[in-house]
């Protein structure tokens, strides 16, 4: 070897951390080595067999031969020869010894040549995809690589998970909150499968997510290899656009349709990586792309027709009240200063909570199962809906006896159930401009602002009623709501389970300045906690996130509490343990079963959180909710609030 283009790594701090006999797998630079201690000699070999690609670092010494660990084969631990005269032998490097130290040299690097990856790695950042949630593996690897070299650059943060699961979730979560997607990330097979959930979650509540899975070598396809799943086909009823990256792909445009139909569509797109395409070299004329002129302005003005109908609609009512769904999101300012001047009362639908806080003038609250009678009674008495980006589901409980007239980007979701006064496809905010100027002369609507106060104020008794039931076995869901609404920070995001704990905070529950991330046609349990990981990506600093979650929900991806202690993520997590699948069990009694199989032995989450590294309290008396959920909130990083609740007292 050229003494000018060996470069010499300290491999080991004391020779007498290899004993004589024995072998260690060591790191010079990115070279593997096997490292043998033979003879009263230090000896370097190339750590992977020329057969199967065994570790030799993890084999043994036995009868003065160094043996693979996967398949046997025989070498000498200095010479890297095997018995017999075979030429398979193993490449060796130098060693040297200063004190007590071990150097081995291995030849200069030569510099990173751009990979399939790094073009489609770049692409995604050039397309804003930054926040990428997943977990590292055999079949990933050459793409992971390419986002190390993304993020040492700056442009792109990686959170390794526990649970692929929680990566889809979390991905999920930071698309409904920004609308932008973020990507979540996988090795073949099991780890692909598990994001399969938290991807239809995205796609059924319309957020945009980008998936990338790792892939066996295509040579292998076929053939029944360890963890070969067809994702293509596993993955075509949940991804909008769903490609296999190959060899001669063009690489950068098919991460570019990728991102493109996620954005657009606001869907799922999925892309497979086949082992050996990812290190691939790419072309010499391969470049990253960008969006610059390759996405259209989706302020798409209603037709005429509609927005005539409508117009005439609301010009003869006088009590005309406004459905605010998730779909919505991105208008609330629009849809409120709308609101304003009809002086309507606003009321959202369950996924739609907070979209207008619950002390505005108009504010009245969440409609349907998760809601407030508030809400409902404002519809009840309306004499026309005007619905914005609602997907009229049962839980949110719509109803088509009122003239209807419903707003919505997607042309499928107008009229889905039933037939309604008059559908207007359109961009909200486009189309609000347009109402507007039809109704600069002004409408003859009631101001109801005196009923919507009316109203808060006997729901507001009510609810102090409530507050006043106690219970042995725990405390109330009424009192912990109560207390979060006095003491959450006014524009937390807060991120909501599925169970009991959520028909409570949405009923109890006010919100202010406060987004809220749920799992809403899906109805996922699990999803409170991966989603705050995505929220906290998405906002940083900038605001505080509170998860809040039952004892079964959270079970389901609770070591992402460690996730929480890595990245520093300063969530706040409420957790309502009642030991039971309570709403499974109120779904039993309501359908005349017997109660089966709901009961759940949980552990102390405070002290499990504690050993994670987190702060975490235990709270048992309705007396100590108070002073140690304002603890909660003054924690600098993780925390978690366990409260024991009465399942009956929701």
């Amino acid at each position: 070897m050229d003494e000018k283009k060996r470069i010499w790594y300290k491999v080991l701090d004391n020779k007498k951390e290899l004993p004589e006999g024995r072998v260690k797998t060591v790191t010079a630079a990115h070279k593997g080595i096997c490292l043998t201690h033979f003879e009263g000699k230090f000896s370097a070999l190339d750590n992977r067999c020329p057969h199967q690609g065994g570790p030799l670092g993890e084999g043994s010494i036995e009868n003065g031969m160094l043996r693979c660990p996967w398949h046997g084969w025989d070498f000498h631990p200095c010479t890297g020869l095997p018995p017999g005269g075979y030429d398979d032998g193993i490449e060796t490097f130098e060693v040297k010894e200063e004190g007590e130290a071990i150097f081995v040299g291995v030849p200069e690097e030569a510099e990173h040549e751009t990979t399939v990856s790094d073009i489609m790695a770049e692409t995604m950042v050039n397309w804003g995809v930054t926040k990428v949630f997943g977990m590292v593996g055999h079949s990933n690897l050459g793409f992971a690589d390419a986002m190390k070299r993304q993020e040492q650059k700056g442009k792109l943060n990686f959170y390794g998970i526990r649970h692929e699961g929680a990566a889809a979730f979390a991905a999920s979560a930071y698309g409904k909150l920004t609308g932008k997607p973020a990507a979540c990330f996988s090795i073949a097979g099991p780890g692909a499968t598990n994001m399969f959930t938290g991807m239809w979650d995205a796609k059924v509540d319309r957020a945009p997510l980008l998936a990338l899975t790792g892939q066996v070598a295509t040579q292998v396809v076929g053939t029944g290899n360890f963890q070969e799943v067809d994702l293509v086909q596993a993955f075509g009823s949940v991804a909008e656009f769903n490609h296999r990256v190959q060899s001669d792909s063009k690489h950068s445009e098919l991460m570019s349709l990728a991102i493109k139909h996620a954005i657009l569509k606001r869907d799922v797109s999925h892309l497979t990586f086949p082992d050996e395409v990812q290190e691939r070299k790419a072309k010499p004329n391969a470049k990253p792309q960008t969006p610059e002129k390759r996405i259209t302005s989706l302020e798409i003005a209603p037709p005429k027709e509609s927005v005539k109908d409508a117009v005439n609609l609301i010009k003869k009512s006088k009590r005309p009240v406004i459905i605010i769904g998730h779909g919505a999101r991105a208008h609330k300012k629009a849809i409120i200063k709308f609101a304003e001047s009809l002086n309507a009362p606003v009321v959202t639908t369950f996924k739609g909570k907070g979209l207008i806080p619950d002390n505005h003038p108009l504010g009245g609250g969440v409609l349907g199962r998760s809601g407030t009678p508030i809400a409902s009674w404002f519809m009840n008495e309306s004499d026309v809906l005007i619905v914005f980006g609602a997907s009229f589901s049962n839980h949110t409980g719509i109803t088509p006896k009122k003239p209807i007239i419903q707003v919505d980007f997607d042309p499928l979701a107008l009229s889905k159930f039933h037939k309604v006064e008059v559908a207007v496809w359109g961009e909200i905010s486009r189309t609000l401009e347009i109402f507007e100027s039809e109704l600069e002369d002004g409408v003859d609507t009631i101001d109801q602002t005196n009923e919507i106060a009316e109203r808060w104020k006997i729901w507001r008794s009510e609810k102090a009623k409530r507050l006043l039931e106690t219970s042995d076995d725990g405390v109330s869901s009424i009192a912990v709501f109560d207390a979060m609404d006095q003491l959450t920070p006014e524009d937390a995001v807060m991120c909501v389970d599925v169970g009991n704990n959520a028909y409570s905070f949405g009923r109890y529950f006010e919100s202010k300045e406060h987004d809220f991330l749920m799992s809403g046609y899906l109805g996922s349990i699990g999803f409170a906690l991966p989603a705050s990981i995505g929220a906290w990506t998405a906002v940083g600093s900038s605001r505080p996130v509170v998860a809040v979650a039952g004892d079964g929900g959270l079970c389901q991806y609770l070591a992402e509490i460690t996730t929480l202690v890595k990245y520093n993520m300063p969530v706040k997590l409420i957790v309502l343990n009642n030991h039971e699948l309570g709403k499974i069990s109120k779904e039993q009694r309501a359908g005349e079963f017997d109660v089966w199989k709901t009961s759940l032995s949980n552990p102390n989450f405070a002290d499990f959180a504690v050993s994670c590294g987190a702060w975490g309290k235990r709270v048992e008396k309705q007396e100590d909710l108070m002073k140690t959920m304002k603890s909660l909130f003054e924690q600098p990083g993780p925390a978690v609030l366990e409260v024991i609740t009465d399942v009956n007292l929701i």
